[in-house]
């Protein structure tokens, strides 16, 4: 079972959460479940095209949102230098941000409020992993050195276990293969096990390739 269900579906309600808050009739329950992939596409995509990124970019790890009868609220996790840049920066990106959310959203009976809260330990998150092991792939840098210092940011935030998968056309291959490395324990069929997990999707010069990250944080 461990292997066959996504590892925060399979916890919901023992050590994970869902990041989506709120009730709707069954009629207008895809419109909701609309409305938050747009806001989530909308913040992420300011955020890659107005934050500057190096080496140490620490990106979103997730976007909870909660809807009440007249008030969203959209609670953004990020690393600390990046809430920062957006929230004392010159250009008042928080600003910005919350009107292009409205635009997208084109709700004049809710109110939207963003608020921002820093992550302790960002490389101990599984997004924002895979995203620095997709930006060291579109530089062409060796897969396993990137699985490699994927594993020691992991270690440095003090995870009990990691796994780290890439699958595709690795290196430019003719052949699609998975390679795969583990560190520590990683317990999938363990509930009280708290296991964050991330899939992500990286285009590349030689094709597109999927990421995907387990890190094991704790036993409930």
């Amino acid at each position: 079972m461990g292997q066959k269900i996504n590892p925060l579906g399979f916890r919901l309600g023992a050590t994970q959460g869902h990041h989506s808050l709120w009730f709707a009739q069954p009629k207008s329950y895809s419109r909701g479940l609309q409305e938050d992939e747009k806001i989530r596409d909308c913040i992420k995509n300011y955020v890659q095209k107005n934050m500057r990124i190096s080496s140490d970019y620490e990106g979103i790890s997730h976007i909870e949102i909660q809807k009440r009868i007249d008030l969203i609220q959209v609670i953004i996790y990020m690393g600390s230098k990046n809430s920062l840049m957006l929230i004392e920066g010159p250009t008042r990106g928080i600003e910005e941000l919350q009107i292009n959310v409205k635009k997208e959203f084109h709700s004049a009976n809710h109110r939207l409020n963003i608020d921002i809260t820093e992550v302790a330990n960002p490389y101990g998150q599984p997004n924002l992993l895979a995203e620095y092991i997709a930006r060291q792939l579109k530089k062409r840098v060796s897969f396993r050195k990137a699985m490699k210092k994927t594993i020691e940011f992991a270690e440095q935030a003090d995870t009990k276990g990691i796994q780290v998968q890439i699958s595709g056309r690795i290196d430019g291959k003719e052949i699609a293969r998975v390679e795969w490395v583990r560190e520590g324990r990683v317990p999938l069929q363990t509930i009280r096990a708290k296991i964050d997990y991330c899939s992500y999707t990286v285009r590349t010069i030689h094709g597109v390739l999927g990421i995907k990250i387990w890190v094991f944080v704790d036993d409930k």
